[in-house]
């Protein structure tokens, strides 16, 4: 039938369905451009800062042939090119072949996180609150809220993919080339939002929804890196995995953009199975079925810290096993011979000299740590926040409804997060890192690891504080948590090369660590990161004990 026919047979007047569907779509959108774009600009401007960090870092780092064929060979083992990609170009190591070969995986991923998020937030997060039944009473169609969603990510990774072009052309890196990778970026990621437009289907928690789309990106990244393994330049594994096909566009060696039509097809396939889904079930219902909980709770959960431990347990596993993965991966680099890989590094120039000193071994490990901790400073600022989602839900008010005092509960929540926060730095990190060097044949003391896992914990403890202390007092100024962590990561990188006074730099709770164990720990300034630590979580405690809650 064609779409004459269509038309003639069609009631005057009558609207076709696809309009219907998607009616309000353009007001929705304008409202979470509004109401999002603050978050949406942290993300794409932190993304892009990171591109031009790389891919100034490493100019500066390996200037000459020489250098990055070094830096080529010291990642060409199995753990090498598990993290970074294929290896296109490695046998004439250039800037862009080694920018598109080790970080596209990475800005890929967290450009995929940023689109499960936002999907999740938009859609799953909505109905889960009522506010989608709002909404809904008004004239808007059924498929317009996840419309309006994913055009929302549509335009965040445009602009992430625009001004990220611009910035790694203006850094002397080819415009065709860069401008094909950073497309497939693009449309890499939009698969995943429409993957996460799928599970929102799935199950009725925006917790449950993220996690499966998160467990997609984990398997993706999983059979990336395996299929790599197999076979230089990626093995038919490989390209089971959307993951991978950005990087076989051979950005920078070898163009090719077919590889994009792929991620298309993709995009579109996911949609239209979320489309389809969204179809088959009533607003706030999902297609898995809920398992059927207990009718009553266990004793044990009549405790507050129970019941926090019940609440952030599945977190903290993703969490763990996320870092395990990758600091274990990252530990088999470190086996025999690699100190004498690393001295090659440190000699190349004054900046590796600077960066790696007297001893790169030590100088490693505390670069892995650090980002190790870093991810953990995410993980306690983020689940730290999560009583606050309990309070404007209604259930911390139903916590509080029982003879419980509002300090046991606030630190009975603080425990958890900070006992968390330890596992992921103590086991996630050191005993990982650990264990991968022990299987490649290294030789790293764990107590050393451990050391820096505990200073580093300490580090943390004062971010967790300092986020109580701002959801306890003035709830609304909880982001300023984040603009700590942005200011920390900031004097980590770039500190030196800013030359920020000391007095500045002091503000960030990761500075009093130092480089350790390149450097040895100030016992004082440990005692003073705990006393600080202490003192945030007093006022934070005085705070919540004063105030009225915003629901419940």
């Amino acid at each position: 039938m064609t779409s004459e026919t269509v038309a003639r047979t069609r009631p005057m007047g009558q609207t076709p369905i696809w309009v219907s569907a998607t009616a309000g779509t353009g007001h929705l959108l304008r409202f979470l451009l509004r109401r999002d774009w603050r978050r949406l600009a942290v993300w794409v401007g932190s993304l892009a800062v990171f591109c031009v960090y790389y891919a100034t870092a490493t100019s500066a780092l390996y200037p000459t042939a020489e250098d990055r064929q070094n830096r080529a060979a010291s990642i060409s083992n199995p753990g090498g090119v598990f993290l970074s990609g294929p290896g296109y170009g490695t046998d004439a190591y250039t800037a862009g072949a080694m920018f598109a070969n080790e970080m596209t995986i990475w800005l890929i991923v967290l450009l995929a996180v940023m689109n499960i998020l936002q999907i999740t937030r938009n859609t799953r997060s909505e109905e889960a609150s009522g506010r989608a039944e709002l909404v809904r009473a008004l004239p808007v169609g059924r498929h317009a809220a996840q419309v309006a969603a994913f055009l929302l990510v549509v335009i965040a990774d445009a602009a992430f993919a625009l001004l990220g072009s611009g910035l790694l052309v203006a850094a002397g890196l080819p415009v065709a080339d860069t401008v094909a990778m950073m497309a497939g970026l693009l449309t890499t990621a939009l698969v995943f939002a429409g993957v996460a437009t799928v599970t929102c289907q799935l199950t009725p928690h925006p917790r449950g929804a993220s996690g499966l789309a998160m467990a997609a990106l984990g398997l993706a990244l999983m059979i990336r890196g395996l299929g790599d393994i197999v076979q230089q330049h990626g093995s038919p594994l490989s390209w089971f995995s959307p993951l991978a096909w950005p990087q076989q566009l051979r950005a920078y060696v070898d163009l090719r953009v077919w590889p994009l039509g792929l991620s298309v097809v993709a995009i579109i396939l996911t949609i239209a199975i979320g489309a389809l889904l969204a179809s088959r079930r009533d607003l706030g219902d999902a297609l898995l079925p809920e398992r059927a909980g207990r009718s009553d709770a266990a004793p044990a959960l009549s405790h507050p810290f129970a019941l926090a431990l019940r609440q952030q347990r599945t977190s903290l596993l993703s969490w763990l096993v996320g870092c395990v993965a990758m600091f274990g991966l990252t530990g088999l680099f470190v086996g025999e011979g690699f100190g004498d890989v690393l001295r090659d590094i440190a000699d190349q120039n004054d900046l590796t000299a600077a960066i790696f000193g007297g001893d790169p071994l030590a100088a490693f490990l505390g670069l892995m740590m650090l980002h190790n901790a870093l991810a953990a400073a995410v993980y306690a600022i983020a689940t730290t926040l999560r009583i606050k989602s309990e309070e404007e839900e209604g259930r911390l008010g139903m916590t509080l409804s029982r003879p419980v005092p509002r300090a046991t509960v606030l630190l009975s929540h603080l425990t958890v997060v900070g006992l968390g926060t330890f596992v992921l730095v103590a086991v996630g990190g050191a005993v990982a890192l650990w264990i991968g060097v022990f299987i490649s044949g290294g030789d790293v003391s764990l107590g050393t690891l451990l050391t820096s896992a505990g200073a580093f914990s300490l580090a943390i403890d004062v971010m967790l504080a300092f986020t109580a202390a701002l959801y306890a007092w003035t709830p609304r100024a909880t982001p300023l948590a984040w603009t700590l962590f942005a200011y920390v990561v900031i004097d980590t990188f770039f500190g030196v090369l800013l030359n920020l006074p000391d007095a500045l730099r002091a503000l960030s709770p990761f500075w009093w660590i130092r480089e350790y164990p390149a450097t040895p720990l100030n016992p004082a300034h440990l005692i003073g990161l705990g006393t600080a630590a202490l003192a945030l979580i007093v006022v934070a405690v005085a705070g919540f004990r004063r105030r009225d809650l915003s629901a419940g």
